[in-house]
């Protein structure tokens, strides 16, 4: 929220009058997007905050539920030009809450490898229906909200940079242009 809309319309700001150009925005309330990054960090905190309860509590429906809500959230939340980059970061996410949580909670255990080892086997297979759930649901979300035009602007940027255009010379070694080799000659 900016300082202007804390405190009120500025004396610049015209009063929106019903019926005008203004009037349909006067009435909606602005929504709260944060970036990509902002995204990541709402699946990463709320994934995290249900594994970590899962494991303290003995429930382990709260570490998938947690992160299907950090999901939906993010998604819901996240600005339309970030959405590519927050639709694949869920399994990577996943990972790297599901190894924290477990390493939190192993800590002071006789064998912390073999105890994070074993938990990230266990908890892995226990909550992966969670994470498909999660991912479809920030994919599916995404795209009315504008997934798919950020893909096209992604391919239109890619398509106009020298990485994806043909090369002249396709074939760095051109074998009609090698001197020929009499026989007996050693190059």
């Amino acid at each position: 929220m900016t300082a202007t809309a804390a405190r009120g319309p500025s004396k610049d700001t015209p009063p929106a009058t019903s019926g005008g150009p203004g009037s349909r925005r006067a009435g909606r309330r602005s929504a709260a997007t944060v970036t990509g990054r902002g995204g990541v960090v709402i699946i990463f905190a709320l994934g995290l905050l249900g594994a970590l309860l899962s494991r303290w509590l003995g429930v382990g429906l709260l570490a998938g539920l947690g992160f299907m809500a950090g999901c939906v959230l993010a998604a819901l939340a996240t600005r339309p030009a970030d959405l590519l980059s927050l639709s694949v970061c869920p399994p990577l996410l996943f990972l790297g809450l599901t190894l924290l949580a477990e390493i939190l909670t192993t800590l002071g255990e006789e064998s912390l490898l073999r105890g994070v080892l074993v938990g990230m086997v266990t908890s892995l297979a226990t909550t992966a229906p969670w994470l498909f759930l999660g991912t479809a649901l920030v994919v599916a979300i995404a795209i009315p909200r504008g997934l798919p035009a950020a893909v096209r602007d992604l391919r239109d940027r890619l398509a106009g940079s020298r990485i994806l255009q043909e090369d002249e010379n396709e074939d760095p070694v051109r074998w009609d242009e090698s001197p020929r080799l009499h026989h007996g000659e050693v190059d």
